[in-house]
């Protein structure tokens, strides 16, 4: 496929699956409590809701639904493994804006959760989309085997926990001096990629992994995911990093700037402007080359890929 086809579809794709996730996600929102409930406060549940509805790509949610079409899952059975990706990504959002972290007043071009409602809130609706998530993966609905469901659980906990991404934001505050003496500390790009593997990454590749985990893969294929998925996190981070230096706050939905303010380890800072942007060109390859195994019935992936190279917000 061409690549312009190609790229003209993958709008199409996240378009519809984008809409079909926020429809998902409002589902799972709904003020009506559930078995073993007692009542869903509107306070928590509007903070949740306005945390997760009514913006965002879907880019997670998008690659559980496309890398699970490789192995003829459905979008329908996919959509609920990323709702509660979309949920851990969210949380993490509520949490990163907070005063004693990133404290931003803006997020996909609104106010931030704790400004919208306040911080006691915000860490509440947090932890809740935190939980919600894996009652979600453990619903039949998401996979009729328990054993699939299981996997699913575990991939997410590892991938958003303190070997993933929550460790990733330790080191990432660690690196801002955070803690001790309060300098700053110097990383090397490889303590650079360590960090932004765990701190962004490991949700991409859960994303990934959790097609192929839907659709049964076999160890070759969940391996071409598997490397899709590294250079695809890699490159969503350089790409982050460099709106941060070049985005316009309009389009990129919250203040940019702030990562050299604050210390911040990047790896525009390590690599330079021009050395990111060839490390991004590397990436792309890289990952489209990952998928030759699968021909081109992973083009829209491949272009993907290209997509979070080149993306303005």
């Amino acid at each position: 496929m061409a690549l312009k086809d190609a790229d003209a579809l993958l709008a199409d794709r996240l378009t519809t699956v984008a809409g079909e996730a926020e429809q998902v996600l409002a589902s799972l929102l709904a003020d009506t409590a559930l078995e073993g409930e007692t009542t869903r406060p509107k306070r928590v549940m509007d903070a949740m809701r306005h945390a997760c509805l009514g913006g965002g790509k879907r880019l997670r949610p998008f690659l559980v639904v496309e890398t699970a079409a490789l192995f003829g899952v459905g979008a329908a059975q996919a959509h609920f493994t990323g709702a509660a990706l979309e949920f851990v990504h969210c949380y993490s959002l509520v949490h990163d804006d907070l005063p004693a972290m990133d404290d931003d007043d803006l997020r996909r071009g609104r106010p931030t959760v704790h400004i919208a409602f306040d911080q006691a809130t915000a860490i509440l609706a947090g932890d809740a989309l935190l939980t919600l998530a894996f009652d979600v993966l453990a619903r039949p609905e998401t996979h009729r085997d328990a054993a699939v469901r299981v996997e699913l659980v575990t991939a997410l906990a590892r991938a958003s926990g303190i070997g993933g991404m929550v460790g990733g934001q330790m080191l990432d505050l660690a690196a801002e001096g955070r803690f001790g003496d309060g300098r700053p500390q110097h990383l090397t790009e490889a303590d650079i990629r360590r960090l932004q593997i765990m701190k962004t990454g490991a949700l991409l590749r859960f994303a990934c992994a959790a097609g192929a985990i839907l659709g049964a893969a076999d160890a070759k294929a969940r391996a071409a995911l598997e490397r899709y998925s590294h250079a695809l996190g890699e490159a969503f981070q350089i790409a982050d990093d460099l709106l941060d230096v070049e985005g316009d706050p309009v389009l990129v939905g919250k203040a940019t700037g702030k990562d050299a303010d604050a210390g911040k380890a990047t790896f525009v800072g390590a690599l330079g402007v021009a050395g990111a942007r060839k490390r991004l060109d590397a990436l792309v390859a890289e990952a489209a080359d990952a998928l030759a195994p699968f021909g081109e019935r992973a083009d829209v992936l491949k272009a993907a890929a290209r997509f979070v190279a080149n993306r303005q917000t």
